[in-house]
């Protein structure tokens, strides 16, 4: 298929950026995305121009680096997929892509499509740990009892990869569903039952120092997350920030 490309090109975080059109041939349906955006570039360097930046390392759905804002949509039309996971089977022959990076005030542009998401670093840092006896008489993890509901709920809420789809695509620029999901999985735990109070307390904190929005229940979060993280997640984080303040 051939294809338009509108591309948000930017020389660096203090540069002023804007739109460029390109053209790409001969692109398989069962290319991915990102092979799509290679053979652009490989048709850039060719002709001696500077190749489009964007993030990508595993591309296999799991590392939460490609970040694309494709057509208006986090990580473009399918659902419960990273950009890497996007097929071109998604477009047709003739389209014209509008491609973006993640805007938010917390996610600044470094480069093109590149951001720089290490706010969400910060937040797991504040909290998103538990303490363990590394002393030799460290409980086995296998023999602490646990509910199958509570393991499967942890579990969901632990399959977030820190993308950012959920910030990208709220009008608000929220990030609780990522908070959401990194508290619930320790929320749900005994082990993370220790620092629990303050494990809330500190990540809500620095997501407020960041500069990320709040949450006003549109649910468009949920909707673009490529894990489907459940907004249930959300509430439970508030119930915990209040459990914590008494």
């Amino acid at each position: 298929m051939n294809l338009t490309l509108k591309i948000w090109r930017q020389k660096d975080s203090n540069a002023k950026g804007q739109m460029v059109d390109y053209k790409v041939t001969d692109i398989s349906e069962h290319m991915s995305f990102l092979e799509m955006m290679d053979v652009l570039n490989e048709q850039l360097i060719n002709a001696g121009e500077e190749p489009v930046a964007f993030d990508h390392d595993c591309r296999e759905g799991i590392c939460g680096m490609c970040s694309m804002y494709i057509n208006g949509e986090a990580h473009g039309p399918d659902r419960g997929v990273t950009t890497c996971q996007l097929h071109m089977r998604m477009f047709k022959d003739g389209d014209t892509i509008t491609i973006e990076p993640f805007r938010a005030a917390a996610f600044p542009v470094i480069k093109d499509l590149v951001v720089d998401r290490t706010a969400f670093d910060r937040i797991q840092h504040a909290g998103g740990y538990i303490s363990v006896n590394t002393s030799g008489n460290t409980q086995d993890a296998n023999a602490i009892p646990i509910s199958k509901h509570a393991a499967d709920e942890a579990m969901d809420a632990a399959t977030c990869i820190g993308c950012g789809a959920c910030v990208a695509t709220c009008k608000n620029s929220s990030a609780m569903l990522f908070v959401g999901a990194k508290v619930s999985q320790y929320a749900l735990l005994p082990q993370g039952q220790v620092e629990a109070a303050d494990r809330v307390r500190n990540m809500v904190a620095q997501m407020d120092l960041e500069g990320f929005g709040n949450c006003t229940n549109t649910g468009a979060c949920e909707i673009e997350c490529p894990k489907g993280i459940s907004l249930d997640n959300i509430a439970r984080m508030n119930r915990e920030l209040m459990k914590a303040q008494f």
